[in-house]
């Protein structure tokens, strides 16, 4: 594991803002770190205001989206919202078909078969909005490569709104409108949104047509923040709203679908973290073992008894998508070995019966064992699919453009993709991936990297820093939980390990005179030996609350340990 500790920030600006909003020099400099640098700055990242949204018609085509769906709505035209099967698509179809539901009857919705059709627009799909005399298609979470998809609807009198985040290729849909803040053609000041918030700003630009209040669109942003959690974007600028805003709406007024998943639950007030391991594997395990549409019909309906029983439905899906990945991480393990590729650059495994629900799960479980750009392939009818997985600073999207001529297509992130190619590639791409990797990789990149905000003394671990420090919520890509570094610190003789495998490490620490402080490491009792035996040793830690016996106390939450 190496430690990054990041660059000190600018001293004077450091001791302005500290002055300015009259905080500790450490929190300031945390502050700067995340470009926040005036008082203006920090309060509209701690006091995050709808006002705050960006207007939708700065993105290019929303004026078009909005005219084609009036023009659909005034003619009485048959509407039909297209998303992808995983939590971004499903959460999408649920936010726009109940909102023009509102005021207007003549709203489908569709999901393609993961199995069936594969991800993205369908030829099937198309058929289907053919024969149910559809005349507008809305695509949410993807399409922005469905170029002869389009062209398809398009002899059949079928128009489409294509919403997506993705990156697009060399040449845009000849769609009415295509919604996606990556086009290099598009100006919108924010480009780091989910396919569903892109479907939110569709939903605002027509009701601010609608003289509607962005007051009146909050219930929708339990979707959104869900969907902005599980995609794993940026929770910065507009995200960092929509988020915030989510929440509020998640622990206060859920929509009855999350009311029926939340219910078994203790827990008081939920995080995005919370979102992001309870509500998003349930919601994308419909998509994974079944279908998504089971997801939407839970997500948009009304009545609690009828909402339990799809939750239900849908536990039952998760427990066997549990069961199922384990499995596969087991087999796709044990196949690296037998073949001897524990040291090479890149990990690609292929099975033909593994189950492709859970191959991006399985992926991005094997970069934890063998920390290097990973692809799980699997039979997906007469080709191969395969879910990508990178790591951090490896932008795997670019990777596979290098290896382009063995794919048949392939779309998504710097760090997660999705790609289809015929069996006959399989081996000569397994080849070209590895030497592409070897080529670009930086070898530091294969090493797991802590990223160390600031070095602090135990002492300034207080509970007014620890309040601040929460208003940092909510965390994510672009505003991770801060990580700190303390050094010159010995546990105090209790130190163990703890958990049935005695995997774990509880410690008690303490730095010169500072009061002791609990700290445990889930996943660290290889480190006992460094802390238990009475030296001074180095760790790096997020600061986290325990409750034990109804009492709240301060505990270090430790990352790693090191001499």
């Amino acid at each position: 594991m190496r430690w990054t500790l990041k660059p000190k920030p600018n001293p004077e600006k450091v001791s302005k803002l500290s002055k300015d909003l009259q905080v500790e020099p450490v929190v300031a400099g945390l502050l700067i770190q995340r470009g926040i640098e005036s008082y203006e700055d920090a309060k509209r990242f701690f006091r995050p205001e709808l006002s705050h949204l960006h207007d939708p018609f700065l993105m290019k085509d929303m004026d078009k989206a909005v005219e084609r769906i009036e023009k659909s709505i005034e003619e009485g035209e048959n509407i039909l919202i297209y998303g992808d099967y995983d939590v971004d698509g499903t959460s999408s179809v649920a936010l726009l078909s109940s909102y023009l539901k509102t005021y207007y009857p003549n709203v489908g919705t569709y999901i393609p078969d993961r199995y069936e059709e594969g991800y993205g627009i369908s030829y099937q799909g198309i058929d289907y909005a053919e024969d149910n005399d559809i005349g507008l298609i809305i695509a949410l979470d993807c399409g922005i490569k469905a170029l002869d998809k389009v062209l398809y609807a398009s002899e059949k009198n079928i128009d489409f709104i294509i919403c997506d985040h993705h990156r697009p290729g060399d040449t845009i849909p000849d769609a009415v409108a295509v919604l996606d803040p990556k086009r290099p053609d598009c100006d919108y000041p924010y480009k780091e949104l989910c396919g569903c918030g892109v479907g939110f700003k569709l939903v605002q630009a027509l009701s601010s047509r609608r003289g509607l209040s962005l007051n009146d669109l909050l219930l929708y942003l339990d979707l959104v923040v869900t969907a902005i959690g599980a995609d794993i974007v940026p929770i910065t600028g507009e995200n960092r709203v929509l988020a915030y805003f989510g929440l509020k709406v998640i622990n206060s007024n859920p929509r009855t679908g999350f009311q029926a998943i939340l219910q078994q639950l203790k827990k008081k007030k939920l995080t995005i973290t919370d979102v992001v391991f309870i509500i998003a594997p349930r919601i994308n395990a419909a998509g994974r073992m079944k279908h998504g549409n089971h997801a939407v019909t839970l997500l948009v309906e009304p009545d609690l008894d009828k909402a339990m029983d799809y939750a239900r439905e849908i536990e039952e899906f998760n427990t066997e998508r549990r069961e199922t990945d384990k499995q596969i991480t087991e087999e796709a393990l044990q196949q690296i070995r037998e073949k001897h590729e524990e040291d090479r650059m890149t990990t690609v495994v292929y099975k033909e019966n593994w189950h492709k629900g859970v191959i991006g799960i399985v992926a991005s479980r094997l970069t934890e064992t063998y920390y290097r750009p990973t692809l799980v392939f699997t039979k997906s009818g007469e080709k191969l699919a395969a879910s990508a997985r990178s790591v951090r600073g490896y932008d795997i999207y670019n990777a596979l453009e290098g290896c382009a001529g063995h794919i048949e297509q392939f779309g998504g992130h710097k760090y997660a993709a999705g790609l289809t190619m015929f069996e006959k590639d399989f081996e000569k791409f397994k080849v070209a991936f590895e030497r592409v990797v070897s080529e670009t990789i930086d070898p530091t990149l294969l090493i797991p990297e802590i990223k160390i905000d600031a070095q602090i003394r135990l002492d300034q671990i207080t509970p007014r820093f620890y309040r601040i420090l929460k208003q940092f919520a909510p965390f994510g890509p672009g505003n991770m939980n801060p990580v700190f570094m303390s050094v010159d610190v010995k546990d105090n003789g209790t130190g163990r390990c703890v958990g049935e495998d005695k995997s774990h490490l509880r410690l008690v620490v303490t730095q010169g005179n500072s009061k002791p402080i609990t700290g445990i490491g889930f996943g660290l009792g290889d480190k006992e030996k460094i802390a238990c035996e009475g030296e001074y040793f180095k760790v790096a830690y997020a600061i986290d609350e325990n409750e034990w016996n109804g009492m709240i106390s301060l505990q270090l939450k430790i990352k790693d340990i090191k001499l």
